[in-house]
């Protein structure tokens, strides 16, 4: 007979719900559904905020979002999905960042509270409510943990130091007027 303890129910939840945001975000962005505006749409918000090439932007955030949301969910490669969702986060929180804090204004504390669900899932682990522990945790080893997290760090350091310096070089470009006209 098994036994789950509060931990395990603890960690289901805090899966579904972050992973079910995630995994709606994502299809927001790929899919257009619940209100979203597709790959094309997303695709020109991204290039719009220095992301580019935008469509190609839009679709690795998405799938970060829609896969790793969805497998988190399912508590399955649960390394691999807290770390690709954390680095999709990590993404949106630079364009929100120059806004502060606070999501009412516009700033990066959604985006920092669901990349930091999703990365304490990854090291945490699913709990033995989930497909990973059904599977033996096949796709959830001790070493898994720190190589998603570094990859994804890695990857998600270039792409958001590219960005900046792209939109840091759009800032430059522009010049004032010296003389009111």
């Amino acid at each position: 007979m098994n036994c789950y303890d509060r931990r395990d129910v603890g960690l289901l939840l805090l899966r579904l719900g972050t992973g079910g945001v995630l995994a709606a975000h994502g299809a927001q962005k790929l899919f257009g559904w619940f209100g979203g505006h597709g790959i094309e749409g997303t695709g020109r918000f991204m290039e719009s905020v220095g992301y580019s090439p935008g469509k190609a932007s839009a679709t690795a955030a998405g799938f970060a979002e829609a896969g790793g949301g969805t497998l988190l969910a399912l508590g399955l490669a649960t390394p691999a999905a807290g770390a690709a969702a954390a680095g999709a986060m990590t993404g949106a929180a630079a364009v929100h960042m120059p806004n502060g804090f606070f999501a009412q204004e516009g700033g990066y504390e959604y985006a920092a509270t669901l990349g930091l669900a999703a990365a304490g899932l990854a090291v945490a682990g699913p709990g033995r409510l989930s497909l990973d522990h059904a599977f033996g945790h096949v796709f959830d080893r001790g070493w898994m943990v720190p190589a998603a997290l570094g990859v994804t760090a890695a990857v998600t350091a270039v792409v958001v130091g590219t960005r900046n310096m792209r939109v840091r070089r759009e800032k430059e470009g522009e010049q004032e007027s010296l003389f009111d006209e």
